[in-house]
């Protein structure tokens, strides 16, 4: 995208194309306008168009060029945060009410991949949390029987069954979760820009925000060749976010998280490691994460950015990390490599915002913006129309606040990232 093959990588030239769109030229009118076609705007944008809303949807580059075109495709449920501490942090009430929500974000996600016939690779065999270690093992212990106390579908897996289903003995031990899943994610945002279209919804890309002002009970929002009338603002912009809603990027710090995709493996490769396909990730701090795509390439990822010194840095990590996990793989030849930026809040949890009279925002995703992303756009549109009272949203109001030295914890992650990997000899 906009000419970097180091922003989309291996998902920009395996998706299928987007539809057709142009920037903003003249004045619009409508209900409700969307700033940003990720997962949130788009989902936002379609369950609106549906509800028979007539809605804008302003995106500032391209169709998914935020975070929805770059991340590694697993689509989880519930967030890095332990069942229990979520509720700590948020109380009973919406603690109980989130976990649920996020619980069902998955299928949220499948069920619109097959309502609209989305082809974006979907896999329903579910996601392993890997233990790396004694620690890694107790964490996800815990983690599991937190989830199962809820009736969640998690089952704890020893070391061997771990084994058979990740092909590697490299790992204590599994979570894995029936209800996660993995997509090609820029295929997912396209198609739910494809389906919103097909429901009247109009969108503008190449059309980044300048400005708002509100006159009359309505908001103007300006853009370098046009202006959109609307009653409500949807702020789906998110870690990427800049002009007038920056203080939603601003309260959130960025981890970069680098992906490389494998040439297609062998066959007796493919069927050897990952055989039931599930998307794996692991407990260490830098962590790492692996899945196939539909093709047979391996895509392997981790925490760090690929860019000056990172690059090299990491890419010789990748195939030493590879080799370690799966011995027989042969030589790995990479032949796509991205990287993007995930946004963390404090206490890695979402965030719902009211940044103005019926300017909404739901943000803070923490890496976990496919399910979440697709269900919350879904919850602002149901409120939009009415059908959803604010109090009944699954997140209280709270105001954005800037994490103290967040410039320097960004640098921190880059370059932490880069040294781990540099002395890493482990997984």
């Amino acid at each position: 995208m906009l000419n970097n093959p180091r922003s989309h990588g291996l998902w920009e030239v395996t998706a299928p194309p987007a539809p057709r769109t142009t920037a903003l030229a003249g004045s619009q009118r409508a209900d409700v306008v969307v700033v940003g076609a990720g997962y949130t705007g788009l989902s936002a944008a379609l369950h609106l168009a549906e509800g028979g809303a007539d809605v804008v949807v302003l995106e500032a580059a391209e169709l998914g060029f935020g975070g929805a075109g770059r991340n590694v495709g697993l689509v989880n449920a519930g967030m890095w945060v332990m069942p229990e501490s979520l509720v700590e942090v948020l109380g009973a009430d919406y603690g109980e009410r989130l976990l649920d929500f996020l619980g069902n974000a998955p299928r949220a996600v499948f069920d619109l991949v097959e309502r609209h016939g989305i082809a974006c690779e979907a896999e329903t065999s579910g996601t392993i949390h890997c233990a790396v270690g004694p620690k890694g093992l107790r964490e996800l212990e815990e983690r599991a029987a937190q989830w199962q106390r809820r009736g969640a579908p998690v089952a704890l897996l020893n070391a061997a069954q771990t084994a058979d289903k990740v092909g590697t003995s490299a790992y204590a031990g599994g979570l894995l979760d029936r209800r996660a899943g993995t997509i090609q994610p820029l295929a997912y945002a396209r198609g739910l820009a494809h389906a919103a279209l097909a429901a009247g919804a109009r969108i503008f890309t190449g059309s980044p925000v300048l400005s708002t002002e509100e006159s009359g009970g309505r908001w103007t929002v300006r853009t370098p060749a046009g202006a959109v009338s609307a009653d409500w603002i949807v702020v789906a912009t998110d870690a990427y976010s800049s002009g007038p809603w920056s203080r939603v990027r601003d309260q959130q710090v960025h981890l970069p998280y680098f992906n490389f995709a494998t040439e297609p493996l062998s066959e007796a490769a493919r069927s050897a490691i990952l055989p039931e396909r599930q998307g794996v990730w692991d407990t260490k701090d830098v962590l790492s994460s692996f899945r196939f795509d539909q093709a047979g390439r391996l895509v392997f990822g981790s925490v760090g950015a690929l860019r000056g010194g990172g690059a090299a840095v990491h890419r010789a990590w990748a195939k030493r990390a590879l080799k370690r996990l799966f011995p027989r793989i042969g030589e790995v030849r990479f032949e796509a490599e991205w990287y993007g930026l995930i946004g963390m809040t404090r206490d890695n949890l979402p965030r719902f915002h009211k940044l103005d009279r019926n300017v909404l925002s739901f943000c803070g995703y923490n890496g976990r913006g496919i399910a979440p992303g697709t269900v919350f756009g879904r919850a602002l549109a149901a409120h939009i129309l009415g059908q959803v009272q604010e109090q009944d949203l699954p997140l209280p109001l709270s105001v954005p606040a800037n994490p103290p030295f967040r410039a320097a914890k960004e640098a921190y992650y880059e370059v932490g990232a880069q040294l781990a990997h540099l002395v890493d000899s482990r997984l």
